[in-house]
C-alpha cells in the first residue's frame, strides 16, 4: 500500500514538471536569447565573486542577482560551487580556515564584507536549513524557543505556534510540544529546522539541498511548503533534482566546472535566468547537455 502510495505521489511530481515546462511558449531563434520581463527588486547582488580556499581557487567570476520573494534554484554537477556559493550569502565560509571570498557581493545594496557588518545579525537576517536535518536535542518547544531567546523575541505559546502553522507542522506536532525532536521523521524535523530558521524572524531562507535524505512523500511536503513560504521570504535552494528544480523556482543559476589548461580546476556560473525559459531554451550549450542528463 505504501508503495503505491510513493508511486502515485511520483507520478503526480512528474505531471507537475511536465505540466509547468509544457506551458511555457515554444521559444526559437532570435526570441530565445530575449528574458521575459521579471518581477521583483535585487536582495543581493554578485560581481565577479571569486572564493579561494587557501591557494586554491573554487568559484570564479560569479555574476548573478537574488531577487526578493523568488524561488531561485542553483543546479549543476557535484565540485561546481553551488554551495561554496551558497555559503557566500550567509558569511558561512568566514567559519572555515583559508576561506577567501573576493569581487562584490551586495545584500540590499550593502557590501556584505565590508569590517563593519556584523556577520551574526546577518546571519539572523539570512537563515540557513542543511542538507540533513539537525533539530537540537531538545523538546520540539525548545528547538524554536532557543534561537527567540538569543535573538531577544518572546518564545511564548503563541509564537511558537504561529510558527510552527507557518512551517506547515501544527497540526502534527500541537499535542507533543515537550516530546524529543529526534522522535520525529524525517520529513518533520527537516521542517522543524525551516521552523526554526523562520522562528528569528529572517528575510532569506537559504537550504542546502533539503530534500535529499527524505522519501518522496515528504520531499513533495518540503516543495509545497517552499512555495507557500516564498509569499514572505526570499528563497535559495541548491538541488541536484532536475525535476525539482523546475517545479518549485522561479529563477535557476546553472553552475558548472571550468578546467583551464594549465591545470587544475574551479567552479563558475555558465547561466542564469527564469526557470521555464532555461529548461526550454537554455543558451549554453553546457546548460543543455546537464539538463537533458549528458553530463552531471
Amino acid at each position: 500500500m505504501a508503495d503505491s502510495r510513493v508511486d502515485t505521489l511520483e507520478d503526480r511530481s512528474d505531471a507537475v514538471t511536465r505540466e509547468r515546462v509544457a506551458e511555457t511558449p515554444q521559444v526559437t531563434g532570435a526570441e530565445a536569447t530575449s528574458a521575459p520581463a521579471e518581477h521583483g527588486t535585487a536582495v543581493f547582488v554578485a560581481d565577479k565573486v571569486n572564493v579561494h580556499y587557501g591557494s586554491t581557487l573554487a568559484l570564479k567570476g560569479v555574476d548573478l542577482e537574488i531577487r526578493r520573494n523568488h524561488i531561485t534554484a542553483l543546479i549543476g554537477p557535484s565540485g561546481c560551487g553551488k554551495s561554496t556559493f551558497l555559503r557566500c550569502l550567509n558569511r558561512m565560509n568566514d567559519l572555515i580556515p583559508g576561506a577567501e571570498v573576493s569581487g562584490s557581493l551586495t545584500f540590499h545594496g550593502e557590501d556584505m564584507y565590508a569590517p563593519h557588518v556584523d556577520s551574526v545579525d546577518l546571519r539572523r537576517r539570512v537563515g540557513m536549513v542543511f542538507q540533513k536535518p539537525n533539530p537540537f536535542p531538545k523538546s520540539i518547544r525548545e528547538n524554536l524557543a532557543f534561537g527567540m531567546k538569543v535573538n531577544g523575541l518572546k518564545a511564548n505559546d503563541e509564537r511558537i505556534e504561529k510558527v510552527l502553522r507557518h512551517a506547515a507542522l501544527w497540526d502534527e506536532v500541537k499535542d507533543k510540544l515537550d516530546d524529543d525532536a529526534y522522535a520525529l521523521s524525517g520529513g518533520q524535523q527537516q521542517r522543524l529546522c525551516i521552523a526554526r530558521a523562520i522562528a528569528v524572524q529572517p528575510e532569506v531562507i537559504l537550504m542546502d539541498e533539503p530534500c535529499s535524505a527524505l522519501d518522496p512523500i515528504s520531499t513533495l511536503a518540503i516543495e509545497e511548503l517552499m512555495r507557500q513560504l516564498r509569499e514572505d521570504y526570499t528563497i535559495v535552494i541548491v538541488t541536484h533534482n532536475m525535476q525539482q528544480a523546475a517545479r518549485v523556482s522561479d529563477r535557476t543559476a546553472f553552475f558548472t566546472v571550468e578546467q583551464p589548461e594549465g591545470g587544475g580546476r574551479h567552479g563558475i556560473l555558465a547561466e542564469n535566468g527564469d526557470t521555464e525559459m532555461m529548461f526550454r531554451a537554455p543558451k549554453d550549450g553546457r546548460t543543455q547537455d546537464y539538463i537533458t542528463g549528458r553530463f552531471g
